[in-house]
């Protein structure tokens, strides 16, 4: 298969339009070629294409800052000797001296198909920008790992953030250029985007569903999120940000695992079968312990669980990452009642709403948490009606069925 940036690095005509006209670029580390070459440098190369500057998002352009609210600073590339604005430092929505260093941006970023990763966020932000300015986007589009399922509750009006981008569910199920022409639509945005579409994309097909092992190295997006695995378990596994819980920062499989020291790994998970054993459908559990070099209970040891979504027990249409961590979330509240569950700091600039909330776009999975009284049967109530409206919203923009 070939991604948006090969297709239009091998395919002339696909280039013929930029001819002459000063070009910017969106990346990160993981915006490369089959063969590894990162994009701008590839871009730099084309003789008939002028590069004029280059973005980063959140991380930044070399993808060097670990964590979140970790800004960048602007620079000057000392190879191309060309700008490089970042779009996670002093501001997130580009300046108009910004936008007015290019006529087209080429927006090249590895997604993960989940509402809280904010290069959507800021796809959306240089979309906003672009139709104000009369600037061109072109995505050059990349597949969306965790395929074409659809979870979660839908973001609600007031709730948006850095962290939520629209009102969508936590696992979208679009593409990146997908996701693009969703926000042109429903935004009303005026403006030349196009999408350079992936060719041979099969998000159906076992064993990657939606990313071509075997074909092309995973490079990681973000610091945190190193394989294949940390990205299925993502729409989960976010959540944990949002608690005392770790999430595995500080270790060699962040955002697969999760656990505090003071945890029973054993009467949680025989807790989290009581509940909803079919909310463990496609997957394995398996109990660990941990000791995180960095981040929360940094050098304690921890009690908790792995996520395992890469042997033959996976399944890819029955793993719900949102429901599993929701039901751990849940089991643990039962266990414990007064466990201090949900973490209180500033969150991507937030200092008003709980993390926990802001990450789902709404209080309504920590209420029913914290709720007594609630079950399983009423989260499906709150999630089930939201993501069939989704997938039902989603098929207009849709470029692989």
């Amino acid at each position: 298969m070939k991604f948006g940036l090969d297709r239009l690095l091998t395919e002339s005509d696909l280039r013929r339009p930029l001819h002459g006209r000063r070009l910017a670029l969106l990346a990160h580390p993981a915006s490369l070629t089959a063969d590894l070459t990162h994009a701008l440098d590839a871009l730099a190369a084309m003789p008939e294409l002028h590069l004029a500057a280059a973005f980063g998002p959140q991380h930044g352009l070399r993808g060097d800052k670990q964590d979140n609210m970790m800004e960048s600073p602007d620079f000057h590339d000392p190879v191309h000797g060309i700008p490089v604005f970042s779009l996670y430092g002093e501001v997130r929505r580009p300046t108009d001296a910004m936008m007015a260093a290019f006529d087209v941006l080429l927006v090249d970023l590895q997604d993960l198909g989940c509402r809280i990763y904010t290069f959507i966020t800021t796809l959306r932000y240089v979309l906003e920008a672009a139709a104000a300015q009369g600037k061109s986007v072109w995505v050059l589009d990349r597949p969306n790992p965790a395929g074409r399922p659809v979870e979660g509750t839908t973001l609600l009006p007031g709730w948006e953030s850095f962290v939520g981008a629209g009102p969508m569910p936590m696992r979208h199920g679009l593409t990146l250029g997908e996701m693009g022409q969703w926000f042109v639509n429903s935004l009303g945005l005026d403006l030349d985007y196009r999408v350079i579409p992936m060719r041979g994309w099969a998000p159906e097909q076992a064993p990657g569903y939606g990313w071509p092992l075997g074909e092309r190295a995973w490079v990681n997006p973000s610091p945190n999120a190193p394989n294949l695995s940390m990205a299925r378990c993502y729409a989960g596994t976010v959540m944990l940000e949002g608690t005392t819980l770790s999430e595995g920062r500080g270790t060699t499989r962040p955002l697969e695992l999760f656990g505090a020291p003071d945890l029973d790994s054993g009467a949680l998970l025989a807790a989290m079968h009581e509940l909803a054993p079919q909310w463990l459908a496609g997957c394995r559990l398996r109990p660990c312990w941990f000791e995180p070099t960095f981040h929360k209970h940094a050098g304690r040891l921890c009690a908790g669980m792995q996520i395992h979504v890469e042997d033959g027990a996976y399944d890819h249409t029955a793993f719900r990452p949102w429901r599993l961590q929701a039901l751990a979330f849940k089991a643990l509240r039962r266990l414990r009642p007064d466990f201090p569950l949900w973490r209180d700091f500033p969150y991507e600039y937030e200092h008003d709403r709980l993390a926990i909330d802001l990450i789902n776009g709404g209080s309504g999975l920590r209420e029913w948490v914290d709720d007594p009284a609630a079950g399983p049967a009423d989260l499906e109530a709150l999630a089930g009606p939201d993501e069939a409206a989704w997938a039902d919203v989603r098929r207009s923009v849709l470029l692989y069925p």
